[in-house]
């Protein structure tokens, strides 16, 4: 039997795939709006105030956390970012895509090819220049928080089960950004700092494994945890963001048959609000706020056509914008001709295309990356922070002209998925014939916190 390639996702999971989707699509556009902020104010006469409230210092120094307000938002905001990609990578690797190797084979090869090209770009164009080239990782990441935004602009513009490829991608690039953060990123590393991190989050998950949970429980053991878990890795020297990626691998996402939800549902359903509403926009507040013209009082800066021009700019920009659709659609081609699957008769390699495009929105991590990538050259660490700025608007343009030129064809097509004419709660693509027995009406509408918390 053929291989369809972006079928229509289960019920259970297009119930999740909705309620994550529609919160990061809120919180794409809270930080569209902190960044256009950082922006204009860095670029105002008030340029010098931006920058002197980033480095207002707070923290116990004794504990070696007197840091400044643009490190706690790198360092400290940035794990719960993390620790939710974490559980959202072991739901995919559970109970979603990347549970059936037959269908996971296409977006983790897709996002591997993704990351890939991009990174190779930037080489080229940064290539005998050995400062310049440490920047590599910077493109290979793909923000599905601001990628959702611009779909939310141009409204529902592609099914569900490329929003859900999109979301898969962008979840393996956390983890690839991640790893290449970790090994490559990080420094002064302290083996003893890190082996005790490396034994709280042996510990997370034996506690997440014996089912002690609750309420008591996430506040008087998990918390304290996670935030021992992050000082630990944050002294090791290794950046203190993979503590969270690896709280969130150890987190459980299946729910036994007593329980409503799983830890990881909880999580999603408490944590994402937080993340999306002020953890990531204050990060891109942070980070963002790039000065491109010379302000009273500050630096001389370089004109914007030199600093566009430069290496560092036009790797990130050529690796988000060009690298990141060719790695995209070239590997879920590959992929699609090596098992001889059929792409959705519904679809056409341009809906693949507007993928790959929004995937070349690599604001967040990208932001990230370049920061520790160029802490010590403020110069290009600017060229970056122009790239990354750059090469997200063109992508979102792009993007945006090829899902509006395909808006009317896949009309017809997203009407039929979406449609629920007995108003259930249920599309009714689900409940007919073939489709297995119906589920109960509304199954799976309610949220955590109607229901109350998992029982222990």
């Amino acid at each position: 039997m053929t291989a369809t390639l972006f079928e229509r996702p289960p019920l259970s999971e297009r119930l999740w795939l909705l309620r994550i989707l529609r919160l990061e699509t809120v919180g794409g556009l809270l930080m569209l709006m902190a960044a256009v902020i950082a922006l204009v104010w860095a670029n105002s006469r008030w340029a010098t105030s931006y920058h002197d409230l980033l480095a207002i210092e707070v923290g116990p120094e004794a504990l070696g956390l007197h840091l400044s307000l643009g490190t706690w938002a790198a360092d400290f905001l940035l794990a719960f970012f993390f620790f939710l990609a974490g559980v959202e990578l072991k739901h995919e690797v559970q109970l979603g895509t990347l549970s059936r190797p037959s269908l996971a084979a296409v977006p983790v090869v897709a996002a591997i090819g993704g990351m890939a090209v991009p990174a190779l770009i930037f080489v080229a164009f940064t290539w005998g220049m050995p400062l310049e080239s440490t920047g590599w990782g910077i493109p290979m990441a793909t923000d599905i928080a601001f990628a959702l935004a611009v779909l939310a602009i141009m409204g529902r513009g592609l099914p569900l089960a490329l929003r859900a490829f999109l979301l898969t991608l962008a979840v393996v690039d956390d983890l690839g950004a991640i790893t290449v953060i970790a090994i490559f990123y990080s420094d002064k590393f302290q083996l003893l700092p890190f082996l005790g991190a490396a034994a709280c989050i042996a510990l997370w998950w034996a506690l997440q494994r014996r089912r002690v949970q609750g309420t008591p429980a996430r506040f008087l053991l998990y918390l304290p945890l996670f935030l021992l878990t992050w000082w630990l890795m944050h002294e090791s020297g290794v950046h203190a963001t993979v503590a969270g990626v690896a709280l969130g691998l150890a987190t459980r996402v299946s729910k036994d048959a007593d329980e409503a939800f799983s830890p990881g549902e909880l999580a999603e359903h408490r944590l994402r609000p937080f993340v999306a509403g002020v953890a990531v926009p204050l990060f891109a507040f942070a980070s963002a706020g790039v000065t491109i013209r010379t302000v009273p009082g500050g630096e001389p800066v370089p004109p914007f056509l030199e600093t566009l021009t430069s290496p560092v700019t036009l790797g990130v920009l050529v690796g988000l914008v060009v690298g990141k659709p060719i790695g995209v659609i070239g590997g879920a081609w590959l992929m699609a001709r090596f098992t001889r699957a059929q792409l959705n008769p519904a679809l056409r390699w341009a809906d693949i295309a507007a993928v790959g495009l929004l995937a070349g929105i690599g604001f967040t991590v990208s932001l990230l990356i370049a920061e520790l990538a160029y802490e010590p050259a403020p110069t290009l660490l600017a060229d970056a922070k122009v790239g990354i700025l750059t090469a997200s608007l063109v992508a979102a343009l792009l993007s945006m002209v090829l899902l509006r030129r395909r808006r009317h064809a896949l009309a017809a097509y997203i009407a039929v998925e979406e449609a629920d004419r007995d108003a259930d709660g249920v599309p009714d693509v689900y409940q007919g014939p073939g489709s297995g027995p119906a589920p109960t009406p509304g199954a799976g509408a309610g949220t955590p916190e109607a229901s109350g918390p998992a029982p222990s």
